[in-house]
């Protein structure tokens, strides 16, 4: 991939921008919660609230106090009932201290049955989430929940870290309306290894900006975030980071020249052109090598083949995946974690002119393939496919894609679970690490029999094959450039590594109410699913 001068992507990035607009780096967010732990007694620790988990039971609302509880109103239970608490998940109440308490105020949050989370730890992290949320305009709380090992501490911590979320950065006069998040928090760990417990602080400190940073990404308005601005915020992310992560990025005319058939074809009708962006972390001894590519379409109108205008109000989300392996990539590095990882931003606006791609063309994807182009709103596997093979160059030990890619997953899994599907060994890869982060994804299948429905009478591939499970008929186009043995049979290179597809296009998005450590709009679902794989791939527990 050629590199461009520092320079010169940065006059090309500044496209389109007018003089009032801010950076994309000056909109993010600035500070993140400051969360320790400790082995503290509870009475000795004084804070604005104090934060206790109440259990969904058979027999009601069971207030589970700490093991230290000097300080604690002794009919705690009998509150918690009074004030109608149930402890079912998601639920936050809050009563007074006692006069003389170290707090001001006691939290009750719920645990739920354990069956809503799907894990005692996942319980404790939504529990941790639901509760910070509810503390805005808080400057300390401490959480003495059900602590008893260092993996249900580090959950907790990150919880909080999730949960301390707020957007403002496009309010104007309502800027007020939106609370601080909580400023401070202290888990109560006792018994725990203090080295051990400040290593599970930082990893949620770093795991919650990231997934802050792709959260506001998506949320922010489609004339803020388009593929050029996207390219600079990476450069300006990496002069932050002082050299730990490279950019190299590819304007219109490179990506013409190197063959990027998929993303001149869905950018081309904008007046904003693509980019194709490739930010790397490289330690000094990497154990193995990571590549993650991410669909990048800035708003997605669906071109020529024009989405419904009610279809188009959550379009600034499409550009999720790509978001999130921004994050993750930065995060890796930020971590120190000693596998290479190479995150690969394939930026596309998708937009109906008179230049725009039609129904019917056949665009040459990188390395020389043919794709006939029957639907453009269907352009997400096309650009997926320009970086895939892009990624493939380098030979990764592992790869993944991940993407707001079909409506069919949605209506196969709903808008919380997403899916997985590509080579075996990539899959398990990202289901341990999917249950290790508390992200849900459900495996799906790459049906043989659906691949023929991808055949084209006049060029290698169709952009689209039969409607009835159009989640995996996707799953499949992309196999064709990235799966394991698609790629051997073409590479002097082997073996191959694994490869693994993310259709996040539910769960990038939460247009319903907050729930749990998740905020209305972008949600940065996939951010831990993809640290949490690199951290696997590394060796490193979970």
């Amino acid at each position: 991939m050629p590199r461009t001068t520092s320079r010169r992507r940065s006059a090309r990035a500044a496209e389109n921008t007018t003089a009032s607009a801010p950076a994309l780096i000056e909109l993010l967010p600035q500070e993140s919660v400051a969360v320790t732990a400790t082995d503290k007694k509870l009475a000795k620790l004084s804070a604005d609230a104090l934060v206790v988990a109440v259990a969904k039971t058979p027999a009601g609302p069971d207030v589970l106090m700490p093991l230290d509880a000097k300080g604690l109103p002794e009919n705690l239970q009998e509150q918690a009932q009074t004030v109608g608490a149930s402890g079912a998940a998601d639920e936050v109440l809050k009563i007074a201290a006692p006069k003389g308490s170290a707090w001001s105020l006691i939290v009750l949050t719920g645990l739920g049955t354990g069956e809503e989370s799907g894990s005692e730890v996942e319980a404790l992290r939504r529990a941790a989430g639901a509760a910070t949320r509810a503390l805005t305009k808080t400057q300390h709380a401490v959480f003495a929940l059900p602590v008893e090992t260092l993996e249900e501490a580090g959950a907790v911590a990150e919880g909080i870290a999730l949960g301390a979320y707020s957007f403002a950065a496009q309010k104007g006069k309502t800027a007020h309306t939106v609370g601080a998040p909580l400023a401070k928090a202290t888990v109560l760990a006792p018994g725990l290894d203090s080295k051990a417990l400040v290593a599970a602080c930082s990893r949620a400190d770093t795991v919650g900006r990231a997934v802050s940073r792709a959260r506001t990404l998506v949320t922010l308005s489609p004339d803020t975030v388009y593929p050029a601005a996207v390219a600079q915020l990476a450069e300006d992310l990496a002069e932050r980071s002082s050299g730990a992560v490279s950019v190299e990025i590819l304007d219109e005319a490179e990506l013409a020249q190197g063959g990027f058939g998929g993303l001149i074809g869905v950018g081309q009708g904008a007046s904003r052109p693509p980019r194709l962006v490739r930010v790397g972390w490289e330690p000094k001894n990497p154990v193995e090598s990571v590549a993650l590519v991410g669909k990048g379409i800035t708003f997605d109108s669906g071109g020529l083949s024009l989405k419904p205008a009610q279809s188009m109000e959550t379009m600034k989300s499409d550009m999720a995946g790509a978001a999130a392996v921004l994050a993750t990539v930065f995060a890796a590095a930020e971590a120190e974690l000693p596998v290479s990882v190479t995150g690969w931003l394939c930026l596309a606006e998708n937009m109906p002119s008179s230049t725009a791609t039609r129904p019917g063309d056949v665009i040459r994807i990188r390395g020389g393939r043919t794709v006939e182009v029957l639907n453009t709103d269907a352009e997400g596997r096309l650009v997926l496919a320009d970086g895939l093979v892009a990624a493939r160059e380098e030979d990764p030990g592992l790869l993944l894609d991940i993407a707001t890619l079909t409506g069919a997953q949605m209506v196969a899994l709903g808008t919380r679970t997403a899916a997985v599907m590509g080579d075996d060994d990539a899959v398990e890869t990202v289901l341990a690490a999917s249950v290790a982060s508390g992200e849900d994804l459900w495996p799906m299948p790459l049906p043989h029999h659906l691949r023929a429905s991808l055949d084209s009478e006049v060029a290698d591939l169709k952009n689209i094959g039969d409607r009835n499970g159009g989640m995996l008929s996707a799953g499949l186009f992309l196999k064709e450039f990235a799966g394991a043995q698609e790629a051997a049979e073409e590479s002097a290179v082997e073996p191959v590594g694994p490869w693994a597809h993310l259709d996040i296009a539910g769960p990038s998005f939460n247009d319903s109410k907050p729930w749990g450590y998740t905020p209305k709009q972008g949600t940065g679902f996939g951010v831990r699913t993809m640290f949490a794989a690199v951290e696997l791939v590394a060796g490193q527990p979970v």
